[in-house]
């Protein structure tokens, strides 16, 4: 610490026809090396051209591709020599330091020294701390060729820094242009704010209208002579099919939203700091398997109310349903990392360490939460379920099933997918996400577009006197998880160079799962809120 060190060798390596291939392979594929010094990410100032400003990019580049001048040709030329710079704040109290930066400035240079090699003795011509001859260019740049040496070399200096240990993140978390979110949430909030006002004055004046219309019609003939929403009051609450299914869903959906609530909670305040490498996917999964109770209850209750006798086969469903999807995925995606020998496969103590939580603990509260709910007495509808099934009349093409499901995924799709920009961005391409203010308050926007869009489309649906809205509410909002696996693959195509096969499956196994997710989230949200919706106007309207 403090000591400064000038053109250190490390080592010196002669290139193989298997090395020389791969190091040109990850040039061209523009591979970054990253490293960490006390808890900071290495990162590499570059001067934006347009303004007067430093922008710092994570990790620095294995080398680059040129041209020697008069040349055509173009050469991989490696970085192998790396001039390090640490920043440390001096404590006022004390003569400790502490680090607040680190910043690299990566050079290729083709070193050349005098008489034999010894190892990290050898006196280099090149850089020369003796002679106070140092890196500055790389004019005479390191080429990779086989069966020609490259020799490694760093240097390191200590700068002390008016930025405190409490802010040393700062620089981190404002790489990108943040004018760009601001302007991008406030615009999607205003639309969205819009649409949602609009949905509502228009839901509240109908629906004011109709119930006072229905509690008017005195006389048989009045009665007999109603359309509408009411006409359907003796069938709205039969159990849909594979109901037992919908019922792990929305089990498996509340659960997903309590986790997402909680952690976003934390966040908001502070306790999950992008600094914590690892803190937000661990609280996650904690979290998550914590919400096993909540999972267990609701579906049971749900599942208590269709007059479901098997509480136990509906609590292993929902036990096992969703983690063991998403499990087999990951496994499969691990297994492909695995196999590429690349250090970033999760190892086998940690994946036995997440089916221990699962089994553990997840599964145990899965089955409490579901043994509390069903011991309470089931939820009974406002109106009477006649024993016939009424038929449902032919519907407009406009009232489609598939046609409605499509439709309504797209509002909610809309009020995140600017957010859903730099989340991808901040996984996929190594930035810092750090605005968790913001996501809560578009996941406040996300809950408010999918319960309003999917009561609106429900409405439209009992009015055409078509009665199955249970799985149609779930679908409707839920449909937006199809437009994000859509934009992904757009993402994919337009703003990431992956040309690896297992790069690409990799990424749409991921983006599979966490589109599964936002499904199972949606469509619960969307599905509650068409349950409260359903039940609230039966029980205003007298029926004889």
């Amino acid at each position: 610490m403090r000591e400064p060190k000038m053109c250190q060798i490390i080592c010196k390596i002669t290139v193989t026809e298997k090395e020389a291939k791969e190091l040109k392979e990850k040039i061209e594929d523009e591979y970054r090396v990253n490293m960490v010094l006390d808890n900071l990410p290495l990162v590499v100032p570059v001067q934006r051209p347009d303004r007067n400003t430093v922008a710092y990019q994570g990790g620095y580049h294995v080398g680059v591709k040129g041209q020697y001048a008069g040349s055509k040709d173009e050469k991989h030329f490696i970085h192998n020599h790396l001039s390090f710079s640490v920043k440390f704040h001096k404590d006022e109290d004390s003569e400790l330091s502490r680090i607040v930066g680190f910043e690299v400035k990566p050079f290729s240079i083709k070193h050349q020294f005098d008489g034999n090699w010894n190892d990290a003795i050898t006196r280099l011509t090149t850089c020369d701390p003796h002679n106070s001859k140092f890196v500055v260019n790389s004019e005479t740049p390191q080429e990779v060729e086989v069966g020609k040496d490259i020799i490694f070399t760093y240097d390191v200096r200590f700068e002390e820094s008016e930025i405190k240990w409490a802010s040393r993140w700062d620089t981190y978390l404002l790489m990108s242009d943040d004018q760009i979110h601001w302007f991008s949430i406030v615009n999607s909030l205003m639309i969205v704010l819009f649409l949602s006002g609009m949905v509502a004055m228009i839901m509240m004046r109908t629906l004011y209208r109709d119930i006072s219309r229905y509690n008017q019609l005195e006389t048989q003939e009045e009665a007999q002579e109603e359309t509408g929403w009411k006409l359907v009051h003796g069938d709205v609450f039969r159990p849909p099919v594979n109901s037992d299914l919908l019922c792990v869903f929305v089990g498996t959906g509340v659960q997903f939203f309590g986790m997402l609530l909680v952690t976003m909670i934390f966040a908001v305040l502070g306790f999950l700091s992008p600094s914590n490498r690892g803190g937000l996917m661990t609280a996650m999964l904690l979290v998550w398997v914590l919400m096993g109770l909540i999972a267990g209850y609701s579906s049971s209750r749900l599942y208590k109310m269709f007059k479901g006798a098997e509480w136990k086969q509906i609590t292993l469903r929902t036990a096992f349903l969703f983690p063991g999807i998403a499990f087999v995925i990951f496994f499969i995606l691990n297994a492909l990392i695995w196999g590429e020998k690349s250090s970033g496969a999760v190892p086998f103590t940690t994946m036995f360490a997440l089916v221990l939580l699962w089994f553990g603990i997840s599964v145990p509260l899965v089955f409490v939460g579901s043994y509390l709910g069903f011991k309470k007495p089931a939820m009974e509808p406002p109106v009477k379920t006649n024993k016939i099934p009424r038929q449902i009349p032919e519907q407009a093409w406009y009232m489609n099933p598939l046609f409605t499901i499509l439709i309504g995924g797209i509002l909610p799709f809309g009020a995140v997918f600017i957010e859903l920009f730099f989340i991808l961005t901040s996984i996929w391409l190594h930035q810092f996400y750090y605005i968790f203010g913001f996501l809560f308050l578009v996941f406040v926007i996300l809950i408010i577009t999918c319960a309003e869009i999917t009561i609106v489309l429900c409405y439209f649906q009992l009015c055409s006197e078509d009665y199955n809205w249970w799985w149609r509410s779930y679908l409707t909002s839920g449909s937006s998880a199809l437009y994000l696996f859509l934009y992904a693959g757009f993402y994919f195509w337009t703003k990431l160079q992956i040309s690896k096969l297992v790069s690409g499956i990799l990424y749409f196994g991921y983006m599979l799962l966490a589109s599964f997710s936002f499904f199972v989230l949606t469509g619960t949200i969307g599905f509650c809120a068409c349950f409260w919706f359903t039940r609230m106007i039966y029980s205003s309207v007298k029926i004889d």
